[in-house]
């Protein structure tokens, strides 16, 4: 079972209580939930309100029993709570947030009748409460101060002893209660490490008298003894995670330890938390590559048939797989690391190669005989299971949707996908498999500690060259979270997921533009801006420098400041002038700027056009034989502006304290073509923008109702070349060159709808030749893609339409869009945790491809206008070749009968 909770209702704790309910406390402390641990279903759930933020912790007891209910502990929001596990009623709850109180652990001696709070008032103070647990009465409580205070947590070893580092990280303070007295102690880390020289850090773990400090690259695990002793049990190197402990028969307990013993090695011991030599299990198990390091272990046991103890060990990696370990093998892995896409590229199979040797005939003939035998087998029930999976397994892969060719509609491709975690996964349409991964942070570890990547972009897709060439992909990060962090680039085979090549780290990338020009070997250039203003081609070869020199007066490019309130535009001027010469840096020029002052406007939406849309006509005919010609520019931007009261969630201003503005703009001159006032109109606002119109979503305050609104803009300027004499005398103007600052004579065209659902995402469909139909996939908000056709969306729309437009196909006027069923592209399916939905488009024309992405993946194909173009693959061409051969039959016999009766006629 799953449930994916709200993008702000974040799990702060997890536990279990009674071994059947699953508690989970969110919203910082806020709601404690208790759910079902067989079914999944949410039991009860409790609101925990109080005074101000704070750090939140769950405590429940083992064998604590208050009027036959277990009790489950809360510290959030300033004070503890204590909640029953049955019907999550709160029955007592105590203020601890005087003074300033932070809490950081929950302890409940084992057969005590209190619980005690400890924490940290600033960062010198160590303060106890200890409470009753059937009142919450406090009972006593107390301090000690320590000179030039501690850093980080409290680690707690034992109900009544800590360690924490002080200030400097260069002292262990072990904190010890007894008999409702603090103490403390401190060691100096170089007395027990020995060739300790930088600051060390206590890593969180809940393995009763150890704890772990990390000091430069090595882990040391350290026991604990009654008094407060320190004592070094061992020294690993490796990168390593330890798990919480595991409580087993007579009172003994274990934990899991997991080293990296290499890129594909990993070092599973199990140990005693009593005995650090006894080992209960160690195993080497073989991983593959493309992983990570080891960020958490948890681990499970279960009784063998020999009464003994068996485990089960779940590790969760870098790149936010999960890979359960079992008796020294993988039992099954899961690449979570989907559920965290940033963004996604479609890239085409290579061709299938003419040609195959003998052996590989020989090869594939064996393996059909073999395959008839079984699945004669299977159809006399005669197979066996693991012989039915294999004839599965095979069906699945004789399939045309699984071949790792491309095909002649152009519905099989690759999608290349960059997650969070920073890795690469390429996903084959046919059936979502993973072809190959790559980890990018565990290149780059040594030059950036902790990598951020941001965004894939086309680098090579190779047409004249396809047979010899892979496409590949450029790969953009930083070195930080920072803005003016170092960049990276990486270079990424779409076929075989090796990287070609890597550079960084260099100058910063706030910015990066895919120009439409390849050079010599078909490799796109790109522009990388960097936070000081500066553009830097990429390649950097002479090839792609002397095309870019040719395009240098026709590169502009835009930037929104949503703090300010400014829109600027920008173009290109001479090389950098750097200490070190380099003729692939250019210094950018401010071409104009638009300042909304955030006092009256704020920014909250922009959207562009798909700069690789292929517009098929720049004209449309109208039912009166009218011709208009569309306003089709790829620098146009959409820009949507609320007023600042209006910026918080819906509802929480009055229609006159809130308006939406929208601007359509030209991002080469500043110019704004158009703008739209809507009054008592609140975001958020999504919006998609294709060939010469643009769709967007928005709140109606006063109807309290959403609104898709649409605007179309066409220019006038080109109304006489409607004149046919022009046309056939050649005093038309049509090849006269177009630029952004010529004068514009827009028309425009707009109207308004109300819609059902709330949106998250909203996309247009994309086809290879644009004469199909268009789509708007709307991304609502239960987590479906829903289709709407772009004739609901006409701003021509009347309530009577006359018989021509009619014939045109103009859709009779109503307030709201009609929300067919049919019309869910996902069906009766959810894509959990929706965040973006993309489409490319297919070669064949009617066919768009679309791929969205969350918690779940989800792909499919659409037509908008129908499959005009080609049968579907339902088709029955056996059929069909019947059909055509009892025609041929009919036609002779018809033919014969007809013979026969004109020689009898002639006999007569």
């Amino acid at each position: 079972w799953r449930h994916v909770l709200g993008p702000k209702d974040i799990i702060d704790q997890i536990d279990i209580a009674l071994g059947k309910y699953v508690i989970t406390l969110s919203r910082g402390g806020t709601v404690l939930r208790a759910w079902s641990l067989p079914d999944g279903q949410m039991v009860w759930e409790s609101t925990l309100l109080g005074s101000r933020p704070s750090k939140p912790l769950v405590l429940i007891p083992k064998n604590l029993n208050i009027d036959k209910d277990n009790i489950i502990f809360v510290f959030g929001n300033g004070h503890i709570h204590a909640v029953s596990s049955i019907d999550g009623e709160v029955i007592w709850k105590k203020e601890l947030a005087s003074d300033g109180f932070e809490a950081h652990e929950l302890v409940h001696p084992v057969g005590g009748d209190s619980i005690y709070a400890f924490g940290l008032i600033g960062s010198s103070e160590v303060v106890f409460y200890r409470l009753n647990i059937k009142s919450g009465e406090l009972l006593d409580n107390g301090s000690i101060l320590f000179p030039g205070g501690f850093s980080g947590d409290l680690s707690f070893v034992s109900d009544d002893t800590a360690v924490v580092m002080d200030a400097s990280g260069t002292n262990l303070v072990v904190v010890h209660l007894k008999n409702g007295q603090l103490s403390f102690h401190q060691r100096h880390v170089s007395d027990l490490i020995q060739d300790s020289s930088r600051t060390a850090v206590i890593l969180p773990s809940k393995v009763p008298g150890l704890f772990i400090l990390k000091s430069d690259a090595s882990n040391i695990f350290f026991k604990v003894g009654n008094e407060g002793e320190l004592n070094v049990l061992e020294k690993l190197d490796h990168a390593n995670a330890v798990s919480d402990s595991l409580p087993l028969s007579e009172g003994r307990q274990a934990f899991a330890l997991v080293q990296q013993a290499g890129d594909s090695e990993i070092l599973l011991t199990v140990k005693s938390s009593d005995d650090w030599t006894a080992n209960l299990v160690t195993e080497k198990i073989q991983m593959g590559p493309q992983r990570g390091h080891i960020q958490k272990v948890f681990i499970n046991n279960y009784v063998r048939t020999d009464r003994s103890n068996g485990f089960r060990v779940l590790i969760v990696m870098e790149d936010y797989s999960l890979v359960l370990l079992q008796q020294g093998e993988i039992v099954w892995s899961r690449e979570d690391g989907l559920a965290s896409i940033i963004d996604v590229k479609a890239s085409e199979l290579p061709f299938e190669k003419d040609g195959v040797s003998v052996a590989n005939v020989e090869h594939g003939l064996f393996e059909w005989l073999q395959g008839h035998l079984l699945k004669i087998k299977g159809s006399l029930m005669l197979a066996s299971p693991d012989e039915l999976a294999v004839i599965q397994k095979m069906r699945l892969g004789s399939s045309e949707k699984t071949k790792m060719t491309r095909d002649r509609n152009g519905f099989r491709k690759l999608l290349v996908v960059l997650t969070r975690a920073g890795k690469i996964l390429a996903l084959h349409t046919g059936d979502g498999r993973i072809v190959w991964s790559l980890m990018l942070n565990s290149l780059w570890k040594s030059p950036c500690k902790t990598p951020r990547w941001i965004s894939l972009h086309q680098w090579q897709d190779p047409h004249h060259h396809a047979l010899d060439e892979n496409p590949s992909v450029l790969v953009a990060g930083m070195c930080d979270g920072s803005s003016d962090s170092a960049g990276l680039i990486s270079v990424v085979d779409v076929y075989t997921g090796n990287e070609i090549t890597h550079v960084g780290p260099i100058h910063s990338i706030a910015q990066i533009i895919t120009l439409q020009f390849t050079d010599s070997l078909e490799q796109r250039l790109h522009l990388l801006l960097d936070s000081d203003g500066r553009a830097h081609l990429y390649p950097r070869t002479a090839d792609a420098l002397g095309i870019f020199r040719k395009e240098l007066g026709n590169i502009y490019w835009y930037s929104v400041d949503t703090d300010e309130g400014i829109l600027r535009g920008h173009g290109l001027q001479k090389t950098c002038i750097l200490d070190v010469a380099d003729e692939f840096c250019y210094e950018a020029k401010h071409l104009w700027s638009i300042v909304l002052p955030p006092e009256t406007e704020r920014i909250i939406s922009t959207a562009s056009r798909n700069p690789n849309e292929v517009v098929h006509t720049q004209t449309k005919v109208t039912a009166d034989q009218d011709v208009w010609y569309k306003y089709v520019s790829k620098n146009l931007l959409f820009l949507a502006t609320v007023s600042p009261k209006g910026v918080g969630p819906i509802g929480s201003v009055t229609p006159d304290e809130s308006s939406l503005f929208i601007y359509v703009i030209n991002t080469v001159s500043g110019r704004i073509l158009h703008r739209i006032a809507h009054h008592g109109a609140q975001g958020p606002v999504n919006a998609v923008f294709s060939e010469n119109w643009v769709v967007y979503h928005c709140f109606n305050l006063r109807a309290h109702r959403y609104e898709m609104n649409v605007v179309e803009i066409y220019d006038e300027a080109r109304a006489e070349n409607k004149d046919i004499a022009k046309l056939v005398f050649g005093a038309h103007n049509l090849t006269s060159p177009v630029t952004a600052y010529s004068r514009l004579e827009a028309s425009v065209k707009s109207q308004s709808y109300f819609f059902t659902h709330s949106v998250k995402s909203m996309v247009v469909t994309s086809t290879s030749k644009g004469i199909t139909s268009k789509q708007v996939l709307v991304g609502t908000i239960g987590d479906q893609i829903l289709a709407l056709d772009k004739r609901f969306l006409d701003p021509r729309r009347t309530v009577n339409p006359s018989q021509a437009e009619k014939e045109e196909g103009i859709i009779p006027l109503t307030d709201s869009l009609p929300i067919i069923p049919q019309s869910y592209v996902t069906h009766g399916v959810k894509v959990e945790g929706l965040r973006n939905v993309v489409t490319f488009p297919a070669r064949l024309e009617s066919t768009a491809l679309v791929f969205a992405h969350g918690v779940d993946l989800f792909f499919a194909r659409l037509a908008p206008s129908k499959t005009f173009d080609s049968l579907t693959e339902e088709f029955s061409y056996a059929l069909l070749l019947l059909t055509i051969a009892a025609l041929l039959v009919a036609i002779f016999v018809t033919w014969i009968w007809s013979e026969k009766k004109e020689l009898q006629d002639k006999w007569r």
